[in-house]
């Protein structure tokens, strides 16, 4: 006879195990002591992968703060070198200085 807890050996034979199926906890009446070892587990595998999930935020802050840096040091390297309204500018002096030849040319 299988111990208690074990699960139904019938079972197996679809392939699914009884140590393999998702409980939830609110639906499945648990007892106390399989409460506090599925906590156990979970602290467990949470601690297990502290150390890579820690590194990997740490590359995902960097990767971010990196590309936040290149979009600022870029607008202002575009704004300096911008010469935009400098262009307007020029073309504004000449469009006044072709304006002053023609009124001096047709004028008296």
């Amino acid at each position: 006879m299988a111990a208690p807890g074990a699960g139904d050996p019938v079972n197996a034979k679809d392939g699914n195990a009884p140590f393999a199926q998702r409980i939830d906890p609110s639906r499945d009446k648990l007892t106390p002591a399989q409460l506090q070892f599925m906590r156990q587990v979970q602290l467990t595998q949470w601690q297990k992968t502290l150390p890579q999930r820690r590194t990997r935020n740490i590359m995902t802050g960097l990767g971010i703060g990196a590309l936040v840096l290149a979009i600022y040091g870029y607008t202002f390297y575009s704004v300096a070198q911008e010469r935009f309204l400098d262009e307007l500018e020029d073309d504004a002096k000449a469009a006044r200085a072709r304006a002053l030849e023609r009124e001096r040319a047709s004028g008296p």
